[in-house]
């Protein structure tokens, strides 16, 4: 049996590559991918060689802790069903959906305590948000908003937008985001952001700040992926006010300006990646908990109008082009599976 791979084979080159199965080990399922969800910052990252070498691609995912060296394969959001159960194996997983945090792949092994059964009433293009949805979650999380707190959310990616449209379901004062391109802007109104605000357009910030008056934003998420918003988010951010950095940069680097309001400011700088749970919550919430939200969240939002784009995945090269050249007319891509 052959299944269809997709490869960075080197910076800015993609294949997809027809590969045997391997036989399923007796505690292993077969899994035919129906839909996979390329998650545009990282990804990118892999695909524009920009990793740092000396980490593993993804610790916490283990067909991903391999070291980064090209040829490699990444993803971590293929939706498909069950097709072949080994022998010890019950039976009632035969025919079930599930999510796996796998590389995109027409077909996955995979022991069945690494996949995410997927709820009756989410559909599977609903379900290849789970990972952008729990991470956002965690965003929400670790930035612990209060009623009547204004908050601003630089980056209107897929994340940013869900962070966005978590954080609109609660009495803040203000909710301001912060893009530079129209689609996520448009998107991020229809989320639920009371104002959004183009990051590249000086007089656009200063209305955002006008707005926000002499005391700033309580609370600031960076989720642009890009590390010279962080000036930005301390611009916007006041006294004693929370950033919360959501992106992960690889190897890009930028000078803060942390010699000028942000000494005086008392502004705190927190870390948030999806992979753990902040040690405030770990008396009460599990990542198992976390993830039962996160579905609840994914049946409630209007996902579809995020997706922008759906290749064959034998067209791979082409979406991460797209994504890499054209990232204005982009929002959520995903590869099909025949």
């Amino acid at each position: 049996m052959q299944r269809q791979c997709v490869w960075f084979d080197a910076p800015f080159q993609v294949s997809v590559r027809d590969e045997s199965m391997p036989q399923l080990a007796d505690d292993q399922v077969l899994v035919r991918v129906a839909v996979s969800a390329i998650s545009t910052g990282t990804e990118l990252l892999f695909y524009r060689g920009q990793v740092p070498a000396d980490m593993p691609i993804d610790s916490s995912i283990d067909v991903l802790s391999g070291a980064v060296r090209y040829p490699l394969q990444y993803g971590y959001a293929c939706v498909g069903r069950v097709i072949d159960v080994a022998d010890r194996v019950s039976d009632e997983w035969r025919d079930r959906w599930v999510l796996a945090f796998q590389p995109h792949a027409s077909h996955l092994i995979a022991h069945i305590d690494e996949l995410i059964p997927v709820p009756e009433n989410i559909s599977p293009e609903q379900a290849v948000f789970l990972p952008n949805m729990e991470t956002a979650l965690n965003f929400v999380m670790d930035g612990a908003p209060i009623i009547g707190e204004k908050v601003a959310v630089l980056g209107q990616g897929v994340v940013g937008l869900l962070t966005t449209a978590l954080l609109a379901q609660m009495p803040l004062s203000r909710l301001f985001t912060f893009d530079c391109f129209a689609l996520r802007r448009e998107c991020s109104r229809a989320f639920g952001a009371s104002e959004a605000f183009d990051s590249t357009n000086p007089e656009e910030m200063n209305r955002a700040q006008a707005l926000l008056q002499s005391n700033g934003a309580d609370l600031t998420y960076e989720l642009t992926g890009n590390p010279d918003a962080l000036n930005q988010a301390i611009d916007l951010t006041g006294f004693a006010g929370r950033i919360v950095i959501g992106s992960w940069y690889g190897q890009k680097r930028a000078r803060i300006d942390l010699g000028g309001k942000f000494h005086r400011s008392r502004i705190r700088l927190i870390s948030s990646q999806v992979s753990t749970l902040a040690p405030a919550f770990s008396a009460r919430w599990s990542k198992a908990r976390r993830l039962d939200v996160a579905w609840s969240m994914l049946a409630r939002l209007p996902l579809r109008q995020l997706i922008t784009h759906r290749f064959p995945i034998r067209d791979a090269a082409r979406a991460y082009a797209l994504l890499d050249k054209q990232p204005a007319n982009a929002l959520q891509v995903l590869f099909t599976y025949d």
